[in-house]
């Protein structure tokens, strides 16, 4: 944990020096490690041990693989994001970093070019997943990022969601980006939350509507 990333732990003769262990405990423990993502071990010339650390995907796969054979659904997900998704809001009007602002003013640049056009469906897709990693980012609290991220995770593997497909849907989804961003550039904590409760609502409805349509098409194939 000491060690940065990538950082040369040593040689195999190396670590059984320093531990005082016999080979088959070393080689044992290194596996233990290396399973949770915490040390690589390279063979060959050049090899040896090197610090590691695990990938956001790493961390957010078991969760999400967990919440789907458990039956939990898009509107489970729905239902725990939304409060932590209007805390990370209300958290990213005290940023510090000013990275992360001018990030935000970009994002919020962008939005308003996307009203000027219609969008494809994964262009909105990516655009509010990437509004919610940046709010989550400003907002300094990594679990915000995590739990909001394996939200995201979970509702890519629904195949049957069809979000943003007319264009009053991703004009709606643009103008609510804007406003978002509007309040949380100007430090407006109860208005960001506004607008977060109103995605919400949003999407919502879009669930409901979903869920009606793939129950007619039910009915149709029975």
């Amino acid at each position: 944990m000491a060690a940065a990333a990538g950082d040369y732990l040593g040689s195999e003769p190396d670590l059984l020096a320093a531990f005082e262990v016999s080979r088959p405990t070393l080689r044992q423990a290194a596996k233990l490690v290396a399973a949770d993502r915490m040390i690589q071990v390279r063979k060959g010339q050049g090899g040896g041990f090197f610090a590691s650390r695990p990938d956001a995907i790493d961390v957010i796969r078991a969760p999400a693989r967990y919440l789907r054979l458990n039956g939990a659904t898009i509107e489970n997900i729905q239902a725990v994001t939304q409060p932590l998704a209007e805390e990370a809001a209300v958290a990213a009007c005290l940023c510090t970093e000013d990275e992360l602002w001018q990030q935000l003013v970009a994002f919020r640049a962008d939005a308003e070019s996307g009203l000027q056009g219609d969008e494809a469906p994964d262009v909105l897709i990516t655009k509010e997943t990437e509004l919610a990693r940046l709010l989550a980012e400003m907002s300094g609290n990594p679990a915000f990022m995590l739990f909001i991220e394996i939200g995201y995770t979970f509702g890519r593997k629904e195949q049957h969601l069809r979000f943003f497909q007319t264009t009053t849907d991703r004009r709606r989804a643009r103008e609510l980006q804007l406003a978002l961003c509007d309040a949380v550039l100007e430090r407006d904590q109860d208005i960001a939350r506004i607008m977060i409760r109103r995605r919400s609502r949003m999407i919502s409805q879009w669930l409901k509507r979903d869920s009606a349509r793939v129950g007619h098409e039910t009915m149709r194939e029975m």
